[in-house]
């Protein structure tokens, strides 16, 4: 059976892991063709250190980099502004070849995934 598989990742498990440790699975994933769906995203600097990641790895033959679509943050209270970190919501990553994004809402990600 042909497809594209597709992880998707439990806020739970992405709380337990170490920033790295998060961001060199999702890599790693997305490396093997795979489309990454993360309950609660990544925050604002994971998702830049995410993106240097891939700039380093890229092999125009094999792996010609990412594409990543999250939900717009929230707006929070002034509190959570002040001491809260900014948490994207969720967010579809993959490879920039089989995932195209196909229209972005506030609350709806069109994408189109190709086999």
């Amino acid at each position: 059976m042909e497809g594209v598989q597709m992880h998707l990742i439990s806020k739970e498990m992405l709380e337990k892991m170490p920033s790295m440790e998060k961001l060199r699975m999702i890599l790693d994933n997305v490396k093997e063709g795979k489309i990454v769906v993360l309950e609660t995203g990544l925050t604002p600097e994971e998702e830049a250190k995410l993106i240097e990641m891939t700039m380093l790895e890229i092999d125009h033959e094999n792996f010609i980099g990412i594409e990543v679509e999250s939900y717009p943050v929230r707006v929070r209270g002034v509190f959570s502004k002040l001491f809260g970190k900014p948490k994207g919501r969720l967010t579809v990553i993959g490879p920039a070849n089989r995932l195209k994004t196909l229209e972005k809402q506030a609350d709806v990600i069109k994408a189109l995934v190709q086999v």
